[in-house]
């Protein structure tokens, strides 16, 4: 029987549900199951990419704890190949970069990598590391108002599930609190069903550090260089991340060590309550409930910031709400009228001291010290919102930059110093820029494209929430506040690269001139000489040549 008629009967056979076996059939989804199935969503949806997202996100917890510990970090990531590769169907991802001479088109060449990064920050607590590293939506950072790498704590326990998923190794972790404390070694894996983590090793070990952090996640994956590879991944860290001090050991490379360039951390950011702007009915909801507070008063006064004894009179007296109501009986009315009143009143915009931008001498030192170049300015807005988040926007220009290729400009993109590799069109920050009339500023470009000339870009958003695209954290979303507060930062660095420009012409157009007149300077001097063995008739013929090879000269 032919396939198709198998398949027409399957079909036929198949009893309809009624709603008992609907109902039979439904179960609750863990966040890990759907992440498994949705791995894309966290930046493993090819294997180059895999790769690098593990590493950015290991790299990331690094930092975070070291600068939160006060402590200037050193950070070492090692790339180890495992075995000899095996060439694999490219049906996750559109890598298509095999150096396999014997494979088909349409392959991907995978190969299994153990990933290590360590670092010199606090450790963790021993009963916090197997949630930390085998539990999805599991950290600290998610329902605090403060400027860090890390938001959602799904990062680095997804890189241990896609290296779980690829390979069934478990991660390895050493962490060290202090030199008087023992070391300890985990081996975790996630449970996929409960997102639960499930110890396979806990055990004190001998490691030769006074205190830190060691990660080893073995995974399938495609080590390459280029634009979109780990190794401008660190090498743009070591630019946004001034204060770090970087050791790469890439597969089959010497050690690459991008020293830093500033002695003192960054400002430490301060976490902030949220602004009343920003906070909508079903936020505004849960708040009420949940608060402490006795008085809708005290509420207002306590839970959010920027609103001060008279900020909050003018909201309850606009909504026509008693202050001393419990906050637990507000009706669903009683909270549209709140929220209707907070929209309709003036409140200051919230604090900048949950921010910490990299600063515009920072940005210099980074550009320098990354990027050889003729001419560097940086730009550090005034602090902005959006949905009543803070946020900051910092912009550096390299000109004069030895790029390959087309010489169109290279753009990097921030956002709360970590880069941002992938999905540059579905981003804010390189919209803005290529709506930028650069055109203006003395440079070359084509509607609809980047700038063409020497020119390196780098822009950097801080905030307390960084409203990504998607779980990957490749691009920021397109607010109309952020758009237009990259695009000022530009236009403000722009004018800088403009002054350069024009200056550099007018020193040309002087060499110039310069070089005619020390052209036509040894031939005036020749005729002068003729000029005094001639006649009259032939010093009046002399005097008419050297005329006009002076007019052309002045003309240059």
């Amino acid at each position: 029987m032919p396939t198709t008629d198998k398949k027409r009967n399957r079909r036929q056979d198949r009893a309809p549900l009624d709603a008992k076996a609907q109902a039979s059939r439904q179960r609750e989804i863990s966040i890990s199951e759907f992440f498994t199935k949705n791995r894309h969503l966290l930046g493993f949806d090819s294997p180059a990419k895999a790769l690098l997202t593990t590493i950015k996100e290991a790299v990331d917890n690094s930092l975070d704890a070291c600068e939160e510990a006060g402590i200037l970090p050193r950070v070492r990531v090692e790339i180890h190949l495992e075995q000899d590769p095996p060439v694999a169907s490219g049906v996750n991802g559109n890598d298509n970069n095999s150096s396999n001479g014997n494979a088909k088109p349409g392959t991907v060449r995978e190969e299994r990598y153990k990933i290590v990064v360590e670092d010199n920050g606090p450790g963790i607590v021993v009963n916090q590391i197997p949630r930390i590293f085998g539990k999805l939506l599991y950290g600290s950072k998610f329902h605090t108002l403060r400027q860090s790498r890390g938001q959602q704590g799904i990062g680095i326990s997804a890189a241990g599930m896609y290296g779980q998923l690829t390979t069934g190794r478990p991660v390895t972790i050493y962490s060290r609190t202090g030199p008087d404390q023992a070391a300890h070694r985990f081996e975790i894996q996630l449970d996929m069903k409960k997102n639960e983590p499930v110890i396979l090793a806990d055990e004190e070990t001998i490691w030769e550090v006074d205190q830190g952090t060691r990660v080893e996640i073995v995974l399938t994956g495609s080590y390459k260089r280029g634009q979109h590879s780990v190794d401008t991944y660190l090498q743009q860290t070591a630019i946004a991340n001034p204060h770090v001090q970087l050791t790469y050991c890439a597969p089959k490379g010497e050690p690459v060590v991008y020293e830093s360039v500033a002695a003192e951390l960054p400002v430490a950011a301060v976490e902030i309550q949220p602004h009343p702007h920003g906070v909508e009915l079903g936020i505004m909801a849960r708040m009420l409930k949940e608060t402490k507070c006795r008085n809708v008063n005290s509420f207002l006064k306590e839970e959010f910031c920027r609103v001060g004894p008279k900020t909050a009179e003018a909201i309850l007296t606009a909504a026509k709400l008693p202050p001393r109501k419990n906050p637990k009986r507000l009706q669903q009315d009683d909270i549209q009228r709140l929220l209707g009143a907070i929209t309709e009143t003036k409140i200051p915009a919230p604090p900048t001291d949950c921010l910490s931008p990299i600063g515009e001498e920072l940005v210099l030192a980074g550009l320098q010290h990354g990027i050889t170049a003729d001419f560097y300015t940086s730009v550090t807005r005034p602090a902005a919102v959006y949905r009543g988040n803070p946020f900051q926007i910092e912009v550096g220009l390299a000109y004069g930059a030895q790029l390959p290729g087309d010489e169109l400009a290279r753009v990097m993109r921030f956002a709360n110093r970590v880069p941002l590799l992938y999905q540059a069109s579905a981003c804010a920050i390189h919209k803005a820029t290529l709506t930028a009339n650069w055109r203006s500023y003395g440079l070359q470009q084509s509607r609809g494209a980047l700038p063409s000339g020497p020119l390196v870009i780098l822009v950097h958003m801080a905030s307390v929430w960084v409203p990504f695209t998607s779980e990957s954290k490749e691009a920021v979303a397109h607010y109309p506040e952020i758009i237009k507060e990259v695009r000022l930062g530009l236009q403000e660095a722009g004018r800088h690269l403009q002054r350069h420009i024009r200056r550099r012409v007018r020193e040309r157009e002087a060499e110039q001139k310069q070089s005619y007149i020390q052209k036509y300077i040894p031939h005036i001097g020749d005729a002068l000489q003729e000029i005094l063995i001639l006649d009259d008739n032939e010093r009046d013929e002399v005097i008419v040549t050297l005329t006009d090879t002076l007019e052309r000269s002045r003309k240059f």
